[in-house]
């Protein structure tokens, strides 16, 4: 698989290197040179997911990875469902948040850390990531106790649920986490800072576990096939997704799963009050805005780091972003929605709920609506009991941590106090 770099297009790396670097030159992401569409979706979409996402990984590595260690690898990463529920005759819910972690995210984060296992050499590896919820907790429990790899996590503070927070800084270990005074953009820029420092690069051996690396992205881009499938074959080419949106790789892989020749109408982003996105598509003005807290805290990012990628796409398929719907919903619309989804019988959490109330909006009669569902309700037990007036339960991972004490350290969002903590 060649990759090349979306801001240098002179780099180009192959899967296993890009795994390995994370960012290529320039802070640029890397993207797939070559995006052919699958043979026979049709037959694929009739397979299980481990090996369907074993096909459609091998689809897209080519000859760098044997088809038996993509087997090896999903299999090891892939050990939960993605279930998707029926809310009404034409609404689904598709529940990503049944693996170790309660989130998405563990489809990535367990991915990455498979083949960065796989692909390492005997060099040091550190993994330096931001998080705005859910990664830390996948990544941390992914790479938790992995032989030569040391993990770094920078979270807001404060601007995290508590349980999210317990999820992954209570593991110690090879993990170790880390309170920024600021918010995730914060996070994100001396993660970039860090990336930009050639001599701490090379003394620490510096990776990162954001969705801007290609492995977490690529492993994203199965649940959207594993939607699909559940889905009745009349239904499958009027599937309209709305994606609960942050930094915008969630949505990227969707787009993926499209030019893979997967049989998806159109896709909505759905954001909260942090709405770059929809702004820019309504006006053409990229104008990001101070990140405000929200009750989807995941999704409090005002610069998206992937959407370069998104653009990088639309352009290379000639897909107009107009045909990309958007739209945000405020806290006070958020919680609205979540009162209705519960009338529904349907217990959610805040930002599946925004995904939902804008897929409503934007359906037509004759499509099919199927929103993201990317973390368990209890992750934020906090305001769902308090806008459901519930007492939701705590599954047993996030009740195990629960009772721990946190980990963290507490860092201003100075560049230099981080890169000494990192080489000390």
């Amino acid at each position: 698989m060649n990759l090349y770099n979306i801001k240098d297009n002179s780099e180009q790396v192959s899967f296993a290197q890009a795994v390995r670097q994370g960012l290529g030159r320039e802070q640029g992401l890397f993207f797939p040179e070559q995006l052919e569409p699958l043979a026979d979706v049709d037959a694929l979409l009739d397979l299980p997911l481990a090996e369907r996402s074993a096909r459609i990984l091998s689809h897209l590595l080519g000859d760098e990875v044997p088809a038996a260690k993509v087997s090896e690898l999903v299999n090891a990463a892939f050990t939960f469902p993605a279930p998707l529920v029926k809310l009404k005759d034409n609404t689904y819910a598709l529940e990503l948040f049944h693996g170790p972690t309660l989130a998405f995210k563990d489809f990535g984060g367990r991915f990455m850390a498979q083949c960065l296992a796989a692909f390492r050499t005997n060099d040091k590896i550190t993994i330096l990531t931001a998080t705005s919820g859910d990664t830390g907790a996948a990544v941390a429990h992914a790479f938790y106790g992995l032989e030569g790899i040391e993990v770094v996590i920078l979270y807001p503070k404060g601007k995290i649920s508590p349980l999210q927070e317990k999820l992954f800084c209570t593991l110690g270990g090879n993990i170790r986490t880390i309170a920024i005074d600021g918010d995730f953009d914060a996070c994100q820029a001396l993660v970039k800072q860090a990336f930009d420092d050639e001599a701490l690069k090379k003394a620490i051996g510096l990776n990162s576990a954001n969705s801007i690396n290609i492995s977490r992205l690529l492993a994203q881009v199965c649940y959207y096939f594993e939607a699909v499938a559940q889905l009745p074959k009349a239904d499958r080419a009027k599937a309209v997704i709305s994606v609960p949106s942050g930094n915008f790789g969630n949505l990227t892989a969707g787009l993926i799963a499209k030019a893979l020749g997967l049989p998806v109408k159109r896709f909505i982003a759905a954001t909260n009050a942090n709405d770059t996105v929809p702004r820019y598509l309504k006006t053409g003005q990229w104008e990001p805005h101070q990140t405000v807290a929200t009750l989807s805290n995941a999704m409090d990012v005002s610069r998206p780091n992937n959407w370069p990628r998104v653009e990088e796409l639309c352009r290379r398929k000639g897909w107009a972003l107009e045909t990309l719907g958007s739209g945000m919903r405020d806290d006070a619309q958020t919680r609205a929605a979540l009162k209705r989804l519960h009338q529904l019988d349907y217990l959610c959490e805040p930002h599946g709920a925004i995904a939902w109330d804008l897929l409503g909006e934007q359906l037509a009669e004759d499509e099919v609506g199927v929103f993201l569902c990317t973390a368990h309700p209890a992750k934020f037990k906090e305001s769902v009991d308090e806008i459901l007036n519930l007492d939701v339960p705590l599954p047993g991972p996030l009740a195990k941590h629960a009772e721990l004490p946190l980990l963290s350290v507490n860092l201003p969002a100075e560049f230099a106090r981080l890169r000494a903590f990192l080489v000390g």
